[in-house]
């Protein structure tokens, strides 16, 4: 599919990845909408830090993914749809689970069925590795058993089933992206790379963290906005689920010590135990299989993790991104 000439909406466009996709669209000439969260200070997440210059190739339309007719009305005239908007965090799902059933699930719902009313061409909702748990094999493809081990990853399996009913049902051109472990500038203080990176760069020499053993599979954050892009590209990714990953793992303890070595080799990793996720919620193992991307779309890994990382701690060291972070709490 060619994406020019097309009308394209980004929900959750003023979150991480959402505002890194938004802007690689804009540089590439697309027609872009950017739907984010309404609040009564109109702020646009990650888009307010924007330049003028990119913001005047946004349309920008304020609401609530939960609310169908705000929906319906995004909806309007688009011809692609990217579905990024979610509750991630997997702490807070913990304790307010309507939350995430109401945002994840109810909320695709309603891109879902407002996309079948306007006759949509392509829909990418965005799945997540956690829909698998603990792998029990690696690397892990996409026809690996989904695990619900949080509430966070049982909406999201919720949102994926949804999503494939209506390809199943009503033949509605749908999508899966199922990106791993994202990371780069702009994420949220609840990762664990910026929660390393803004506990070294304030100076602190005891760093906080939860446990250190299981593994994770490091996509650098252009690498995986290239994925969505190539996946609405390509004409065999209709009703399909496809994986962004690296195909490779890294510990936690181990990624900790390469952030360490490169800002401040004294420090030293200390396991805090508020951090800590109960043990069968806990997904001790995620190692990504990229073979069907590679081989149904044009997308390839360019960053290796350590160039990811250097760029995402240059990105940190600028006083005005550090400011915008709580390092010395921890963030639920």
């Amino acid at each position: 599919m060619d994406l020019k000439n097309k009308k394209i909406l980004v929900t959750g466009a003023d979150g991480f990845i959402g505002s890194h996709l938004v802007e690689k669209l804009i540089e590439e000439d697309y027609q872009v909408k950017a739907f984010v969260y309404y609040n009564s200070f109109n702020n646009w997440g990650w888009l307010d830090t924007f330049p003028k210059s990119k913001l005047k190739k946004l349309e920008i339309f304020s609401g609530d993914i939960r609310d169908p007719n705000g929906v319906r009305t995004a909806l309007k005239d688009i011809n692609i749809v990217f579905h990024l908007a979610a509750l991630i965090g997997i702490p807070y799902s913990y304790h307010s689970p309507d939350n995430y059933i109401d945002t994840n699930i109810k909320g695709t719902l309603n891109i879902l069925q407002a996309s079948r009313d306007l006759n949509v061409e392509k829909i990418l909702v965005t799945s997540t590795s956690e829909v698998y748990g603990t792998a029990l094999y690696v690397p892990i493809d996409e026809k690996h058993p989904r695990q619900g081990q949080s509430p966070y990853s049982a909406t999201k399996i919720g949102a994926d089933f949804i999503a494939e009913s209506f390809f199943r049902s009503f033949n509605l051109p749908v999508a899966i992206v199922r990106p791993f472990n994202t990371f780069g500038p702009r994420q949220s203080a609840r990762a664990v790379i910026p929660t390393i990176i803004t506990q070294l760069l304030s100076g602190e020499k005891e760093i906080k963290l939860g446990s250190l053993n299981p593994t994770r599979d490091m996509v650098y954050v252009k690498d995986t906005v290239k994925g969505f892009i190539e996946i609405a590209k390509s004409d065999k990714t209709i009703g399909e689920e496809i994986n962004i990953a690296t195909q490779s793992e890294i510990t936690i303890g181990e990624l900790a010590q390469k952030i360490i070595n490169i800002i401040n080799p004294e420090a030293k990793i200390i396991t805090e135990d508020i951090r800590l996720r109960p043990e069968k919620s806990e997904v001790e193992r995620l190692f990504g299989s990229n073979e069907k991307i590679t081989k149904i779309t044009n997308w390839e890994q360019k960053y290796t993790f350590i160039d990811g990382l250097k760029e995402t701690i240059e990105w940190f060291k600028n006083k005005e991104n550090l400011n915008k972070y709580k390092w010395d709490i921890y963030n639920v």
